[in-house]
């Protein structure tokens, strides 16, 4: 297989959710997994915006989604889809964890939330 820069197929993700909400007491809308450590953050509409500041902190360019049935790759240096390998499992968080989660930690207004 060939090596693309920035992704590493054999890491696995951080855990099941986003780990800087976790780590906050917050919560997200969609889940992205990077692609070259595999920090699970949060989606650009949830209110933490995690995946896309672990992107700029660390200079990793690519972020998997974390989504049951998802499989699309995002460059944060090109801005552009992109496809890739399959990554380590697991390649989704659990199905039985409720979007937005996680479960417990949505706000009833989560709507007016979001970006």
């Amino acid at each position: 297989m060939t090596e693309i820069a920035g992704i590493d197929p054999d890491v696995a993700p951080s855990g099941p959710g986003c780990a800087d909400c976790d780590a906050g007491g917050g919560w997200w809308v969609h889940l992205r997994r990077c692609a070259q450590c595999g920090h699970v953050g949060c989606c650009d509409t949830s209110p933490g915006q995690h995946a896309t500041a672990h992107a700029a902190a660390t200079g990793h360019p690519f972020i998997q989604s974390f989504e049951p049935g998802e499989d699309w790759f995002w460059n944060f240096h090109t801005e552009q889809m992109y496809d890739g390998p399959e990554l380590a499992p697991p390649r989704h968080h659990p199905v039985d964890q409720p979007v937005p989660g996680p479960a417990g930690r949505v706000p009833a207004d989560w709507q007016d939330h979001v970006h």
